[in-house]
C-alpha cells in the first residue's frame, strides 16, 4: 500500500542524555543572562517614567525643582544609577526638555561583565543633550 510507514525493529528515538545536558547548559545560561540584566532594564523604564514624571510635575520650574521632582519619584521606584543631578536640563524656545546618558555595568560572572548604555530625553524630536554632552568629553 502507497503511504506505509515502515519501522525499523530496534530503532531507537530521542535525545541522548548528552544532548541533553547540552540543552539544559545553553538554557541555563540564558537564564542567568536574563536575571542578571532584567533589573537593569526596569530601572532603565523607571528613570524614563521619571524624567517625564518630573516634567510634568514641575513643569516650567527652575531646574532644582525639576531634579527634586526627579529624585522623589526616583526613590519611590528605587533608582540608583542616576539623580537628579545627572540630568542634562535645556529651554528650547520656552519649553524644558530633560535628558539623561548613563552607563550600567552588569557583571555575570567573576571574569564576564556586560556594559550598557542608556539614554533618553523628553524632546519629541529626540535630541538627546546629554548624550551629546557625553560625546564632547
Amino acid at each position: 500500500m502507497k503511504g506505509d510507514k515502515r519501522y525499523r525493529i530496534g530503532a531507537e528515538s530521542g535525545v541522548s542524555l548528552s544532548g541533553l545536558i547540552v540543552v539544559l547548559v545553553v538554557l541555563g545560561a540564558l537564564a542567568l543572562v536574563a536575571v542578571k540584566v532584567t533589573p537593569s532594564f526596569l530601572e532603565y523604564r523607571a528613570v524614563k517614567g521619571a524624567i517625564v514624571k518630573a516634567k510634568a510635575d514641575a513643569g516650567s520650574g527652575t531646574v532644582r525643582e525639576i531634579q527634586q521632582a526627579f529624585d522623589k519619584n526616583a526613590g519611590v521606584n528605587d533608582v540608583s544609577s542616576i539623580s537628579g543631578r545627572d540630568l542634562v536640563i535645556t529651554r528650547d524656545s520656552g519649553t524644558t526638555e530633560i535628558s539623561f546618558a548613563y552607563e550600567k555595568k552588569v557583571p555575570l560572572t567573576d571574569s564576564i561583565s556586560l556594559t550598557f548604555n542608556f539614554d533618553g530625553t523628553t524632546d519629541p524630536s529626540g535630541n538627546n543633550a546629554a548624550k551629546a554632552d557625553k560625546a564632547d568629553k
